[in-house]
């Protein structure tokens, strides 16, 4: 196939915004080859190792880490359906006694935290996290010895976990650091700066991220302001293309937005709650899909679980087992999603009754 029929740069804007990224249609073997040899590369000799989701969160985390453990804290690059995979390597490449933190990852189930005893027997394992955990799993986590801190997903994010938990006295641009990664992780929406947050871990390579931020906070530099501005543009016009795609469906006691792109979630979600959404769902073009609650519906975790899933209570993300082959993705494709959102609006219909919810939860 010719570089040139997945160069996104070619494509004009309605259809990039229908097809997923380039690195989408590189197989997982050669990606997980190079994901590998990073690791590899990061693990050995390192006293201290950071698996972190690498959202605003995530890497919110690194940088307090580093500030307190040093500059050659390595970072192991992860997320939700990477975890298992990054513990095995950290088992395989780490060093004896090493310090190991986790951070921003909750497992969705115990082939998740495959080898979680084995790193736990020979490192220091320390796992801060503010998503819905099972309680079986919290329990399994904390019998193979791994000091685990989740804190209340409903009022903190990850990063305000690692301040109060590591033992340092931070400068007060740490502190506002998780004030504004809060503002966007628990979508708040208070703070202006926390899109900024947002979208610059996004667009900028991880350990930028973390050099940045160690260094100004969240009072970016000029270069950084300008970076953001020139990516904007398009992402804008993305948004808007998912906008337009958007319907309202009445399901149940709620009103859901429903819509596909490739397209900043937060964003689109909430031109959808201002048309009247109580939550809202964007598919992706790569399969994965974030739902979006609001004050009228926090129940957006639950929905996520029913189709491979998890979250928050108001943000929550998912990839439905829709997908067997390229055909499936093609449809995928053509029909804007079309399967993907019957999964999730029948995740919707299949909610029990909120109280009764409230009376099986044993979710921390």
């Amino acid at each position: 196939m010719d570089d040139w029929i997945i160069d996104g740069d070619r494509l004009p804007l309605e259809r990039k915004s229908v097809l997923p990224g380039e690195g989408f249609f590189y197989p997982d073997s050669l990606q997980e080859t190079k994901k590998e040899s990073e690791a590899v590369e990061a693990l050995s000799g390192a006293e201290t190792v950071v698996i972190a989701d690498t959202d605003a969160d995530g890497l919110g985390c690194v940088a307090l880490i580093r500030e307190v453990h040093g500059e050659d804290a390595a970072l192991v690059p992860s997320g939700p359906h990477e975890l298992r995979q990054s513990i095995e390597w950290a088992v395989e490449y780490a060093p004896d006694d090493a310090l190991v933190f986790v951070c921003d990852l909750a497992p969705d189930g115990e082939d998740d935290i495959t080898g979680i005893d084995g790193l736990a027997e020979r490192t220091t394992v320390r796992w801060f996290d503010h998503h819905q955990w099972d309680d079986d799993l919290v329990d399994a986590v904390e019998a193979a010895g791994v000091d685990l801190t989740v804190g209340d997903s409903d009022e903190v994010c990850t990063t305000d976990v690692a301040l109060s938990e590591l033992d340092a006295d931070f400068p007060e641009k740490f502190e506002a650091l998780a004030r504004v990664t809060r503002d966007h992780d628990l979508w708040i929406k208070e703070d202006e700066r926390s899109d900024d947050l947002a979208d610059y871990a996004m667009w900028a390579d991880p350990e930028e991220y973390v050099r940045v931020i160690r260094r100004y906070g969240v009072d970016f530099p000029e270069a950084v302001e300008e970076f953001l501005e020139d990516e904007r543009v398009e992402k804008e016009a993305l948004i808007e293309k998912a906008v337009e795609r958007g319907e309202l469906r009445e399901v149940g006691e709620w009103t859901v937005g429903v819509t596909y792109g490739r397209c900043s979630q937060n964003e689109v979600a909430e031109a959808m709650r201002q048309q009247g959404a109580d939550a809202s769902v964007v598919v992706k073009p790569a399969g994965s899909a974030s739902i979006r609650g609001s004050e009228g519906f926090e129940r957006a975790h639950e929905v996520a679980e029913q189709v491979n899933g998890g979250g928050h209570p108001r943000a929550a993300g998912c990839k439905p087992h829709i997908y067997d082959d390229m055909l499936d993705y093609a449809h995928h494709w053509t029909t804007r999603g079309a399967v993907a959102k019957q999964a999730i609006l029948d995740a919707f219909r299949a909610l029990p009754p909120e109280d009764e919810a409230e009376g099986t939860d044993t979710d921390r």
